[in-house]
């Protein structure tokens, strides 16, 4: 038999691929004991290079979906947060001390009721076209919820309308020593209480 490419040349080889007749000039050998003609050679190698990298790309798809299945310190500390937050909300909502009920001591926080009578004389002047009550007792209840046993606390406030100022709000009898408040729409004032006997 002659080589395909050189009819004067015995061949001594066959092409594993297309099985033509070559010599050894016209041959390739891929691995021990395997020859390719030329065309066949570069057919294979170039299948092999496009295989590694059609590999190659396979292997890193599957190492960026490793990571994203990996769990990483941002995941744990999320569910770290998550849970520390349930039982945050699980003890607000549950547990700990029960809300105070709706009445107030008005006897031990007369500071709270002094500036809760002023608020509602606020609400009046705003709601009334900016005048203010000639007494207290015309802020209740509108602007002002009391309970009958409550109004004995309005007794303690000393209230005056003033064409200067609008009105001036404070306590009628200041305990001695004490620093006497008087609420008008200007502001706060704080005057010190004479004891008795000075």
């Amino acid at each position: 038999m002659k080589c395909k490419n050189h009819p004067n040349r015995d061949a001594e080889q066959f092409c594993k691929s297309c099985g033509i007749p070559v010599c050894n000039d016209c041959t390739e050998e891929a691995k021990p004991g395997e020859y390719y003609c030329f065309q066949c050679a570069m057919l294979h190698s170039v299948s092999a290079v496009g295989t590694s990298i059609v590999d190659k790309r396979d292997q890193a798809e599957k190492k960026k979906l490793e990571k994203k299945k990996a769990w990483g310190p941002f995941h744990y500390f999320v569910i770290v947060a998550s849970v520390m937050i349930a039982v945050m909300w699980s003890v607000i909502i549950f547990g700990g001390k029960k809300a105070p009920g709706n009445r107030i001591d008005f006897s031990k926080n007369q500071r709270v009721f002094l500036f809760m009578v002023d608020s509602s004389i606020k609400r009046y002047a705003r709601y009334e076209g900016n005048k203010y009550p000639d007494q207290l007792k015309d802020i209740i209840p509108k602007y002002l919820s009391l309970q009958k046993e409550d109004l004995v606390y309005l007794e303690k406030l000393s209230y005056k309308r003033d064409p200067k100022v609008g009105y001036r709000l404070s306590f009628t009898n200041p305990k001695p020593g004490e620093i006497n408040i008087i609420i008008s729409p200007k502001g706060i004032q704080h005057e010190p209480s004479l004891r008795k006997g000075v």
